[in-house]
């Protein structure tokens, strides 16, 4: 990984959720290379063990910490290992989060003539819950748990991820637009209560990234496009989904006091066009 921005980070603590991941694990990376020590949250250990594993073996600091972002034993837990191994939280991303079948629609636009498929009628309201406290529930309670060293220092900066569905949500997925709507206003409320702290708060929206999460909606299993993937890159003027490492860039400058120490409340698109595209 080479960076095309690398500030400083030495001997900071950054500590990152849902790490587990292609984003995530690609931004634990990044910072490591800044010089932070980086500890890689997430529910799935064994995949954030390995990320980690990656990073020492690279020269970096790196631990993993098995933690349920939507359990406060579990946050609280992972917070006294942090605080032992490398100390208060100065860095902290959000990134654990996701959708779920069951608040996922078939169609794109109700049919009453069509059957045997799940409408927004059918939606299981607890699987929409669920959306909503993976994404907006679980970086509220992360932030409640870490952000009390930054309090404590006067100092700290905490990195949302919204998605581009927060600007325009998309067919068959309203709990997971919904949501993650919440997150970017999450990140607006909070970046305001804690500016008289000294802590800064902002978002990324990525555009479209092919993930673990979502590979099934964009390719086929012999490996080409959906449909689904023809609307995206349609709508996307840049005509292509975006390289894990093309989010470092914005990513760094918003982490980085130096840079953008003024820089509050604000949720930033990295998304090759899309949200500025009215499809005309």
């Amino acid at each position: 990984m080479e960076l095309a921005y690398k500030p400083d980070f030495t001997g900071k603590t950054a500590v990152i959720t849902g790490a587990g991941g292609v984003l995530c694990s690609a931004f634990s990376e990044a910072l490591a290379l800044c010089g932070a020590k980086v500890a890689l949250l997430d529910i799935n250990e064994a995949a954030a063990q390995k990320f980690a594993d990656d990073i020492t073996a690279k020269g970096g600091t790196a631990i993993a910490v098995g933690a349920n972002c939507l359990s406060g034993n579990s946050l609280r837990a992972a917070h006294e290992r942090v605080l032992t191994e490398f100390g208060p939280c100065d860095i902290l991303i959000n990134g654990a989060g996701g959708n779920n079948p069951r608040g996922t629609t078939d169609d794109e636009q109700f049919d009453k003539e069509k059957e045997n498929i799940r409408t927004f009628f059918d939606l299981d309201p607890e699987g929409v819950r669920f959306v909503f406290d993976l994404n907006v529930t679980a970086a509220l309670m992360t932030t409640q748990v870490f952000a009390k060293d930054m309090v404590e220092r006067s100092s700290g900066t905490i990195m949302n991820i919204s998605s581009m569905n927060a600007f325009r949500p998309l067919t068959k997925i309203p709990a997971y637009s919904a949501a993650k709507a919440g997150v970017s206003n999450f990140t607006q409320w909070l970046a305001v209560y804690l500016a008289k702290s000294g802590i800064r708060v902002n978002a990324l929206a990525p555009g479209f990234f092919v993930t673990n999460q979502n590979r099934g909606l964009l390719f086929n299993a012999d490996g080409t496009p959906t449909a689904r993937t023809g609307k995206i890159l349609g709508s996307t003027p840049m005509n292509r989904f975006g390289d894990a490492d093309e989010l470092l860039g914005p990513l760094m400058f918003l982490l980085d006091d130096k840079a953008a120490g003024f820089v509050t409340g604000v949720v930033l698109p990295v998304d090759g066009g899309f949200s500025a595209y009215s499809g005309v």
